[in-house]
Protein backbone atom coordinates (compact mmCIF):
# COMPACT_ATOMS: atom_id res chain seq x y z
CA UNK A 1 0.00 0.00 0.00
CA UNK A 2 1.48 3.35 -1.04
CA UNK A 3 1.91 5.67 1.91
CA UNK A 4 2.61 3.96 5.26
CA UNK A 5 5.05 1.45 3.71
CA UNK A 6 7.07 4.13 1.94
CA UNK A 7 10.39 5.10 3.54
CA UNK A 8 10.24 8.01 5.99
CA UNK A 9 12.19 11.19 5.46
CA UNK A 10 13.16 12.54 8.88
CA UNK A 11 14.08 16.20 8.55
CA UNK A 12 13.49 19.72 9.79
CA UNK A 13 13.91 23.13 8.16
CA UNK A 14 15.18 26.28 9.86
CA UNK A 15 14.33 29.48 8.02
CA UNK A 16 16.12 32.82 7.65
CA UNK A 17 19.54 31.34 8.40
CA UNK A 18 22.93 32.95 7.85
CA UNK A 19 24.75 30.41 5.71
CA UNK A 20 28.21 31.82 6.45
CA UNK A 21 27.59 31.50 10.20
CA UNK A 22 26.27 27.94 9.76
CA UNK A 23 29.38 27.03 7.71
CA UNK A 24 31.61 28.33 10.51
CA UNK A 25 29.71 26.34 13.13
CA UNK A 26 29.79 23.16 11.02
CA UNK A 27 33.53 23.57 10.51
CA UNK A 28 34.07 24.03 14.26
CA UNK A 29 32.10 20.80 14.83
CA UNK A 30 34.41 18.97 12.37
CA UNK A 31 31.58 18.41 9.91
CA UNK A 32 32.54 17.54 6.34
CA UNK A 33 31.42 19.55 3.31
CA UNK A 34 30.44 16.76 0.91
CA UNK A 35 29.30 19.01 -1.93
CA UNK A 36 29.88 22.78 -2.24
CA UNK A 37 27.09 25.13 -3.26
CA UNK A 38 25.86 24.14 -6.72
CA UNK A 39 22.93 24.91 -8.97
CA UNK A 40 20.24 22.25 -9.05
CA UNK A 41 17.34 21.99 -11.44
CA UNK A 42 14.14 20.01 -11.14
CA UNK A 43 10.82 19.47 -12.86
CA UNK A 44 7.75 18.40 -10.87
CA UNK A 45 4.75 16.39 -12.07
CA UNK A 46 1.53 15.09 -10.56
CA UNK A 47 -1.98 13.87 -11.32
CA UNK A 48 -5.31 13.95 -9.50
CA UNK A 49 -4.54 10.83 -7.45
CA UNK A 50 -1.18 12.20 -6.32
CA UNK A 51 -2.65 15.61 -5.48
CA UNK A 52 -5.36 13.96 -3.36
CA UNK A 53 -2.58 12.43 -1.20
CA UNK A 54 -0.42 15.60 -1.22
CA UNK A 55 2.12 13.79 -3.39
CA UNK A 56 4.11 14.56 -6.53
CA UNK A 57 6.91 13.29 -8.75
CA UNK A 58 10.19 15.15 -9.08
CA UNK A 59 13.05 14.79 -11.56
CA UNK A 60 16.14 16.52 -10.14
CA UNK A 61 19.58 17.17 -11.57
CA UNK A 62 21.74 17.32 -8.44
CA UNK A 63 25.00 18.11 -10.21
CA UNK A 64 26.63 14.73 -9.59
CA UNK A 65 23.55 12.57 -10.28
CA UNK A 66 19.96 12.68 -11.52
CA UNK A 67 17.19 11.40 -9.26
CA UNK A 68 13.51 10.64 -9.68
CA UNK A 69 11.49 10.87 -6.48
CA UNK A 70 7.88 10.34 -5.44
CA UNK A 71 7.24 12.50 -2.36
CA UNK A 72 4.14 12.50 -0.19
CA UNK A 73 3.52 14.81 2.77
CA UNK A 74 1.34 12.91 5.23
CA UNK A 75 1.69 15.42 8.06
CA UNK A 76 3.78 18.45 8.97
CA UNK A 77 6.18 16.77 11.40
CA UNK A 78 9.81 15.66 11.43
CA UNK A 79 8.84 12.22 10.11
CA UNK A 80 5.69 13.16 8.19
CA UNK A 81 7.15 12.99 4.67
CA UNK A 82 7.42 9.71 2.77
CA UNK A 83 9.49 9.27 -0.35
CA UNK A 84 10.72 6.73 -2.86
CA UNK A 85 13.83 7.75 -4.80
CA UNK A 86 16.03 6.24 -7.47
CA UNK A 87 18.80 7.47 -9.76
CA UNK A 88 18.39 7.66 -13.53
CA UNK A 89 20.71 8.35 -16.44
CA UNK A 90 19.26 11.46 -18.06
CA UNK A 91 17.41 14.47 -16.67
CA UNK A 92 16.05 15.51 -20.07
CA UNK A 93 14.96 11.98 -21.04
CA UNK A 94 13.14 11.40 -17.75
CA UNK A 95 11.32 14.73 -18.08
CA UNK A 96 10.38 13.76 -21.66
CA UNK A 97 9.01 10.40 -20.46
CA UNK A 98 6.75 12.02 -17.86
CA UNK A 99 5.59 14.61 -20.38
CA UNK A 100 4.86 11.86 -22.91
CA UNK A 101 2.80 10.11 -20.21
CA UNK A 102 0.80 13.38 -20.04
CA UNK A 103 1.33 13.91 -16.34
CA UNK A 104 0.25 17.33 -15.14
CA UNK A 105 2.65 19.97 -13.98
CA UNK A 106 6.02 20.34 -15.61
CA UNK A 107 7.15 23.28 -13.45
CA UNK A 108 10.87 23.93 -14.03
CA UNK A 109 12.57 24.98 -10.79
CA UNK A 110 16.09 26.08 -9.87
CA UNK A 111 17.66 26.02 -6.44
CA UNK A 112 21.14 26.05 -4.96
CA UNK A 113 22.33 23.56 -2.37
CA UNK A 114 25.44 22.86 -0.29
CA UNK A 115 25.67 19.54 1.56
CA UNK A 116 27.47 18.89 4.85
CA UNK A 117 27.68 15.74 6.97
CA UNK A 118 28.01 15.57 10.74
CA UNK A 119 28.06 11.93 11.84
CA UNK A 120 24.87 10.30 10.53
CA UNK A 121 23.17 13.66 9.99
CA UNK A 122 23.08 15.67 6.77
CA UNK A 123 22.87 19.46 6.90
CA UNK A 124 22.02 21.22 3.66
CA UNK A 125 22.20 24.95 2.97
CA UNK A 126 19.41 25.80 0.56
CA UNK A 127 18.64 28.81 -1.62
CA UNK A 128 15.52 29.25 -3.76
CA UNK A 129 14.38 32.13 -5.96
CA UNK A 130 12.58 34.93 -4.06
CA UNK A 131 13.25 33.20 -0.72
CA UNK A 132 15.55 33.92 2.22
CA UNK A 133 18.25 31.26 2.77
CA UNK A 134 17.33 28.32 4.98
CA UNK A 135 18.84 25.03 6.08
CA UNK A 136 17.50 21.52 6.27
CA UNK A 137 18.71 18.89 8.74
CA UNK A 138 18.04 15.24 7.89
CA UNK A 139 19.00 12.17 9.87
CA UNK A 140 18.10 8.68 11.06
CA UNK A 141 15.87 9.90 13.89
CA UNK A 142 14.22 13.02 15.28
CA UNK A 143 16.55 12.79 18.29
CA UNK A 144 19.60 12.90 15.98
CA UNK A 145 18.42 15.97 14.08
CA UNK A 146 17.37 17.70 17.33
CA UNK A 147 20.89 17.16 18.68
CA UNK A 148 22.53 18.71 15.61
CA UNK A 149 20.05 21.60 15.66
CA UNK A 150 21.13 22.27 19.24
CA UNK A 151 24.81 22.12 18.30
CA UNK A 152 24.09 24.76 15.64
CA UNK A 153 22.27 26.96 18.21
CA UNK A 154 18.95 26.53 16.41
CA UNK A 155 15.68 26.69 18.34
CA UNK A 156 13.70 23.48 17.78
CA UNK A 157 10.50 25.42 18.50
CA UNK A 158 11.21 27.33 15.25
CA UNK A 159 11.64 24.17 13.14
CA UNK A 160 9.40 23.82 10.08
CA UNK A 161 8.33 20.57 8.47
CA UNK A 162 7.24 19.70 4.94
CA UNK A 163 8.39 20.71 1.48
CA UNK A 164 9.84 24.06 0.39
CA UNK A 165 6.37 25.63 0.44
CA UNK A 166 6.52 25.88 4.25
CA UNK A 167 9.35 28.38 3.72
CA UNK A 168 7.49 30.28 1.02
CA UNK A 169 4.32 30.43 3.15
CA UNK A 170 6.32 31.76 6.11
CA UNK A 171 7.89 34.52 4.01
CA UNK A 172 4.73 35.25 1.99
CA UNK A 173 1.93 34.81 4.56
CA UNK A 174 -0.84 35.62 2.07
CA UNK A 175 -0.27 32.19 0.46
CA UNK A 176 -2.83 29.55 1.36
CA UNK A 177 -2.33 25.81 1.78
CA UNK A 178 -3.07 25.08 -1.89
CA UNK A 179 -0.82 27.79 -3.34
CA UNK A 180 2.44 26.34 -4.63
CA UNK A 181 5.39 27.40 -6.76
CA UNK A 182 4.78 24.06 -8.48
CA UNK A 183 1.99 25.83 -10.38
CA UNK A 184 4.47 28.33 -11.85
CA UNK A 185 5.90 27.40 -15.28
CA UNK A 186 9.37 28.45 -14.13
CA UNK A 187 11.07 29.20 -10.82
CA UNK A 188 14.43 30.73 -11.77
CA UNK A 189 17.03 32.88 -10.07
CA UNK A 190 16.98 36.44 -11.39
CA UNK A 191 13.38 36.23 -12.60
CA UNK A 192 10.94 38.93 -11.45
CA UNK A 193 8.73 38.21 -8.44
CA UNK A 194 5.72 36.27 -9.79
CA UNK A 195 2.16 37.41 -9.17
CA UNK A 196 1.63 34.37 -6.90
CA UNK A 197 4.07 35.81 -4.37
CA UNK A 198 2.83 39.38 -4.55
CA UNK A 199 0.55 40.32 -1.67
Amino acid sequence: MIGPTMPQEIEAKFLYTNHDAIRQQLTSLSATCEQPMRLMRRVTFDNAAMKAKNGWLRVRDEGDKVTVTYKQVNQLSADGVREIETTVGSFDDMVAIFRAAELAGGSFQESKRETWRLGEVEVVLDEWPWLAPYIEIEGPSEAAIREVAGQLDLDWAQAKFGDVMVAYRAQYPHLNETDTVGDLPEVRFGAPLPELLQA
